[in-house]
């Protein structure tokens, strides 16, 4: 528990480090105008900046208010959540260069309904409207147009940012309960949860980051030659009283293991609390925990990518976003659910070459533009992002396209209550 001696001054070590490194992280750091669609290239890794204009065609479907704008209107909470990408993702696809007006000639069919825009009074999306509002929607398709027909979903893509994903539910057990909706099963997903080997998580889904608020971040920015004098930040829960008051099944006892270990440790800079300077902060630290909660992801992540703060990731069989373009296993520190009482030891044992390596790629434009929803897009965004990812999914295997009368899906499959009409 806590940090010994050793591993004290190697961490005091790093911290020196920080400090005298961080004007020539700034001289070396690229320059900030935009290039022309390259791959950057590190020791560690590639950050893709390909352009998918030409490599795909997408075609929106015309949907009834209801769906999405009129949700929008009735509580626009949504345009701010961290599941907002949905909305922003239907926003840039109406202007996106990849959109085709003629279905004939599509790649991929997109479906902009908005399901997380049905909150709580609280704000949380309501988790038994999700499935019936996407069920209505596929229903509607498939009733209108002859294209979810001829594969049953196999060229449509959803974006799905629910804590578990097409799940729709914030609860695991529960999400687990009632699993992907099955009209979903040969649709492409586009979500934020992903975890290996759950059955939330599909073959062949695109998992994103979620949605952090681009223009809130830049308006936080401190100098980037600003000494990096906190070791290890976390602002968050580490328990759910709510919910869960001793600790053990929120984020499998990962954020109370954290607190109980480092509360009392001076080079954890922890609390519960989320202060006016929490994103100066992140500015300042070397790494920023970014444990799992009832879901293995969270906007931490993004933060801590964009404000070049190493992401110590606790979450054992996490799928990060976008993770065949962005090399997060050279940009992070991965630590084990089960390891963390020796978080301290683990940290503080990182090279400094390592650190300062990790923060060189950090510091790329590309690596931070690549986990954000800018409003309006720019090359190399996480809307780039996932049209790559869709466009690497084509052409099509064979078996997408049905033979005449052949059906797969059975769309009285699924819980009761989600049956019911919406």
């Amino acid at each position: 528990m806590g940090a010994g001696t050793r591993p004290s001054a190697a961490a005091a070590s790093l911290l020196a480090v920080a400090a005298c490194c961080a004007a020539l992280l700034v001289a070396a750091a690229p320059p900030q105008q935009q290039h022309k669609h390259v791959r950057i290239s590190g020791n560690a890794g590639d950050v893709l900046e390909d352009d998918p204009v030409g490599k795909l065609k997408v075609f929106v479907y015309e949907m009834p208010r209801k769906y999405n704008h009129y949700l929008l209107e009735k509580d626009n909470r949504c345009l701010y959540h961290m599941f907002a990408a949905e909305i922003f993702m239907h926003q840039f696809l109406l202007a996106s260069a990849v959109r085709t007006m003629n279905p004939e000639e599509a790649d991929w069919f997109y479906t902009p309904v908005y399901v997380t825009c049905d909150l709580t009074q609280q704000g949380f999306p309501l988790p038994f409207r999700a499935p019936r509002i996407m069920r209505s929607a596929i229903q509607y398709i498939a009733a209108t147009w002859p294209y979810w027909n001829r594969t049953e979903g196999a060229d449509h893509f959803f974006l799905a940012p629910h804590d578990f994903g097409a799940c729709f539910h914030y609860q695991e057990e529960r999400a687990i309960e009632r699993g992907i909706l099955p009209l979903l099963r040969r649709a492409t997903l586009v979500q934020t949860f992903g975890q290996r080997n759950h059955v939330c998580m599909q073959e062949g889904s695109i998992t994103i980051p979620p949605y952090a608020n681009p223009q809130k971040m830049q308006a936080h920015l401190i100098s980037p030659g600003t000494p990096r004098s906190i070791f290890a930040y976390f602002r968050g829960l580490f328990y759910d009283m709510g919910n869960d008051p001793e600790g053990g099944y929120y984020a499998r006892g990962a954020r109370a293991s954290v607190w109980e270990n480092f509360k009392d440790n001076p080079l954890f800079d922890m609390s519960s609390e989320h202060p006016s300077t929490y994103y100066e902060d992140m500015q300042r630290a070397i790494f920023c925990l970014c444990p799992l909660g009832w879901a293995p992801w969270s906007p931490r992540l993004v933060e801590a990518v964009v404000f070049g703060c190493i992401p110590v990731i606790i979450a054992d069989d996490i799928v990060l976003p976008f993770a065949d373009a962005i090399p997060w296993e050279q940009i992070s520190v991965f630590v084990a659910e089960a390891d963390v009482p020796r978080l301290d030891s683990i940290l503080a044992s990182v090279a400094p070459e390592d650190v300062l390596r990790k923060q060189r790629l950090l510091a790329s434009p590309a690596m931070k533009q690549a986990v954000l929803f800018h409003q309006p897009a720019r090359p190399g965004d996480a809307f780039d992002q996932v049209l790559n990812g869709l466009a690497r999914k084509l052409p099509h295997p064979d078996g997408a396209f049905l033979k005449p009368g052949q059906k797969v899906l059975d769309w009285n499959a699924g819980l009761d209550s989600d049956l019911k009409p919406w």
